[in-house]
């Protein structure tokens, strides 16, 4: 039996929601039986169950104390997946409860109050040796933050390639004990939820070894190799990986080169023939014209008064004045 534990110190966080999704999507995947226990004492998956009217996933009351002899019936009565809903907080049972799981699911809203309380949760998933899969749930689309919370994820374990975005139609699903995917199955929430079970399926079946547990497909845009070291590749990867190191690889054959080499171009004999002119035009056979300061070069610069040019006047006189006294006021008595 696989267990399936969603934890996460921070409140609302949106454990209850995926516990129900993922088990309602697990019995569509015809996996087998599951059940769902509800540890958190507020009791939400507990009445969002009492609201459906499927009978299915089965529902287990367990207490704490009586969780682990519960575990061993289940799987005595032939369960093949228990999801365990936990509360919003760190103490000794919710470690007694981590204990048990062989995947523990931490959902993350990417906001900084929760990516601050993720610390606590992870650090007793290692002291017990469980593997931790982070969750990105209730992001805005093409929101900057989303990005970088899931970066920021990633320096302490593993990240889903499926972000739950926020909308309505996922939360208001849960009103009358369905899912999103009962209720509007080819809405984008809906495919979200399908695409995160069927990782989940694949890690817990690669965790646990258990190739009947596995998905019979996976999407394309899924990267599951080498995901952590309890995956890493076993004996027959091994072997595909050295008999393809050691084959040679086909290499392409090149291209035909129909451009001439510069060699034969510089090899290639001048032109030789008439003169070209654009437009058909006669050639020019006139005096030489320069332009710039080369036309100094060819005649003597005349300034202001050499040559014809005549000299400047003062201003206000005229050409008649020159050489004349200047007029005189006459002294009146």
């Amino acid at each position: 039996m696989h267990i399936l534990v969603l934890a996460s110190q921070k409140g609302g966080s949106g454990k209850t929601t995926l516990s129900g999704h993922l088990a309602v999507e697990a019995v569509n995947a015809r996996v087998g039986q599951v059940a769902l226990i509800d540890t958190d004492p507020q009791g939400s998956l507990s009445h969002w169950w009492n609201a459906r009217a499927a009978s299915e996933p089965l529902f287990a009351k367990v207490g704490l104390l009586e969780l682990g002899e519960a575990l061993d019936h289940l799987a005595r009565a032939g369960v093949k997946l228990t999801v365990i809903d936990t509360p919003p907080a760190i103490t000794d049972s919710i470690s007694s409860v981590i204990s048990h799981a062989d995947l523990v699911i931490l959902p993350t809203r990417p906001s900084p109050h929760d990516l601050r309380a993720v610390g606590a949760t992870v650090d007793i998933a290692e002291r017990h040796g469980r593997p931790v899969l982070f969750v990105v749930n209730a992001a805005t689309p093409r929101a900057r933050i989303t990005g970088e919370a899931a970066v920021a994820l990633s320096q302490h374990g593993t990240v889903a390639p499926v972000t739950i975005h926020h909308r309505v139609d996922f939360a208001a699903s849960m009103v009358d004990g369905r899912t999103v995917g009962e209720v509007l199955a080819k809405s984008a929430s809906a495919k979200e939820i399908r695409d995160l079970w069927i990782y989940v399926q694949d890690r817990l079946a690669r965790l646990k070894h258990d190739s009947d547990f596995a998905p019979k497909g996976l999407p394309q845009s899924f990267a599951v190799n080498a995901l952590s070291p309890a995956d890493g590749p076993g004996p027959g990867d091994a072997e595909d990986s050295v008999r393809t190191a050691s084959s040679p690889v086909p290499q392409p054959a090149p291209e035909p080169h129909t451009r001439l080499d510069r060699a034969e171009i510089v090899a290639s004999e001048p032109y030789s023939g008439p003169e070209r002119r654009m437009g058909g035009g006669q050639p020019y056979t006139g005096p030489e014209r320069r332009s710039g300061p080369d036309r100094r070069e060819g005649e003597a610069w005349r300034g202001f008064g050499s040559g014809d040019m005549p000299a400047p006047r003062p201003f206000g006189r005229r050409s008649t004045d020159v050489g004349a006294e200047p007029p005189t006021r006459e002294s009146r008595p």
